[in-house]
């Protein structure tokens, strides 16, 4: 009986066993961590310095609510704090927009203010923590909102330290939450980096994600390719606006996700290292840290299961093995009740003690990159490479990310193999326990995390009270100045800083950019 063929998700062969002569031939066998192209590594010693950050990704309902929650956290370990915001926050609506009925608080927390954004960060300190947003269209906004929360606290703008996601490409590819058409979100995005730059020495001005692009169903080598490909089209949108790439070169970040086929995404962690080293150096960096990849990872979504959901906890360990073996600079892990709705504490508490106990009781840590020199581990890590590159050749072909969305390239190949990885689990050619394999008649009762259905009505009480107490003459004059910044080639993050410390709305600041640039229509 013939053996069967073994692939990874991505479709690449394994063989039944490895020896040096897989090794790849340009393999530098005293290249260590630190080092150019930083295949092993960002930091020479990695863990042994300083673990990975913490993170607990977290928001919902009101920003009292969420404020809690952070401090929870922040009691059990977590190092750093993710925002998770609600829909209509996301595509740029206030909790009182008719369009925003129903989804006020449930996959997020609600902001329209200062004021939601001084509850969200009560007793917090911004000086000390560091805070990364998950925010893309409206990401301008929310920054504009931390900013002068600092300023309001008396706080220095080069001691706040954190991310905004701000990826407005992988929107329009993968996820759906964009407002404005692409040449006026990239210009949103390029003011962005020129501010930071300024004025946050210590900000990452965007967080380039792979993450969504493979949670709607890519593989770990196109979550490589595209993410990669749209790197180089912010990189180039700031060249052209005359940005030194050694300097906002240095505040790029990266986003990725772990799923459970453990090797291919260690060699795909350190495949991405490798290969974006390279595509800053051919665009013109020359500062180390301008050329290095630090990224975030968060484990996979799409790979929970709502059956047998307890299983989560065993695949979320593996991903968090695979994230930290391939070299992460900051990891959030699901909790294993997330298939079925937002986390409980306890849900949340178990998933920071999955990084926490593989951090201080495996052993993981303790040397930089252990799988380097693995001659299955370096093999996968060139195929990956190649497979990678050769995607990212056919979108420079095609003009770059930027074309290759708008002629719908990325979005179709997602789709495909989205389709062929749901036939594989239908056919039992892929195994998910619980699911198609180990099935289980009875079911666990697990408890469900609600969101309250009043958070709506509370929300827009207060933007009522808002709206009366603040001075509406200013805002009309704020707003003005933003859409004439807008119209011509003034940076717009000054005035929008201005407006919301006015207590302008972040749906009128959104809509009063929507009178200029329109809104994407797919």
């Amino acid at each position: 009986m013939q053996e069967a063929e073994k692939k990874t998700d991505s479709g690449i062969e394994i063989k039944k066993v490895y020896t040096c002569n897989d090794l790849p031939t340009d393999l530098n066998e005293t290249l260590l961590p630190g080092e150019f192209p930083y295949t092993r590594g960002v930091q020479s010693d990695m863990y042994r310095g300083k673990l990975w950050t913490m993170r607990q990704y977290a928001g919902f309902s009101t920003a009292e609510q969420s404020n809690q929650r952070y401090h929870f956290l922040l009691s059990q370990g977590v190092m750093g704090l993710s925002v998770a915001f609600d829909l209509p926050t996301q595509i740029g609506y206030d909790a009182d927009h008719s369009l925003a009925e129903g989804e006020v608080g449930k996959v997020g927390v609600s902001i329209s203010s200062l004021e939601d954004m001084e509850i969200l960060f009560k007793d917090i300190p911004l000086d000390k923590i560091s805070t990364s947003m998950t925010i893309n269209a409206t990401g301008f906004i929310l920054l504009a909102l931390y900013v002068a929360l600092a300023k309001k606290r008396g706080i220095e703008l080069k001691q706040l330290a954190g991310t905004i996601q701000n990826d407005i490409l992988k929107e329009y590819a993968a996820r759906g939450t964009y407002i404005y058409p692409p040449k006026h979100s990239m210009r949103i995005i390029t003011d962005i980096f020129e501010y930071c730059g300024e004025h946050l020495p210590k900000w990452n001005s965007i967080s380039i994600s792979g993450y969504h692009i493979r949670e709607a169903g890519s593989t770990a080598v196109q979550e490589v390719a595209f993410t990669l490909s749209n790197g180089k089209a912010y990189v180039k949108a700031a060249i052209e606006k005359g940005l030194d790439i050694n300097v906002f070169g240095k505040r790029l970040s990266f986003f990725f996700n772990a799923h459970n086929n453990l090797f291919e995404e260690v060699a795909k962690f350190r495949a991405a290292r490798k290969m974006w080293a390279t595509i800053m150096k051919d665009l013109g960096a020359s500062d180390e840290k301008a050329l290095m990849l630090r990224f975030h990872t968060q484990t996979g979504g799409a790979t929970l299961t709502a059956q047998q959901p307890l299983n989560n906890i065993s695949r979320v360990t593996v991903q968090t093995i695979a994230a930290v073996l391939g070299g992460t600079q900051s990891l959030h892990t699901n909790g294993f009740d997330e298939a079925l709705g937002l986390p409980t504490q306890e849900a949340a508490s178990i998933a920071l003690r999955t990084q926490q106990i593989v951090a201080y009781e495996s052993g993981i840590s303790d040397t930089a990159d252990p799988l380097a020199g693995s001659y299955f581990i370096e093999n996968l890590t060139r195929e990956m490479e190649e497979k990678a590159f050769a995607i990212i050749a056919t979108i420079d072909e095609m003009g770059g990310a930027v074309s290759s969305i708008e002629n719908g390239f990325m979005q179709n190949k997602i789709a495909e193999s989205a389709y062929a990885y749901q036939k594989a689990i239908e056919s039992k050619e892929k195994i998910i326990v619980g699911v198609n394999q180990f099935e289980s008649s009875s079911s666990s009762q697990i408890p469900i995390f609600q969101i309250d259905e009043s958070i709506r009505i509370q929300q827009i009480e207060k933007l009522k009270a808002l709206k009366t107490k603040r001075d509406n003459v200013k805002v009309i004059q704020c707003l003005a100045t933003i859409k004439n910044a807008a119209t011509t080639n003034e940076n717009i993050m000054p005035s929008v800083i201005e407006a919301v410390e006015n207590f302008c709305t972040l749906g009128e600041i959104a809509d009063t950019l929507r009178t200029v640039f329109g809104e994407y229509q797919a």
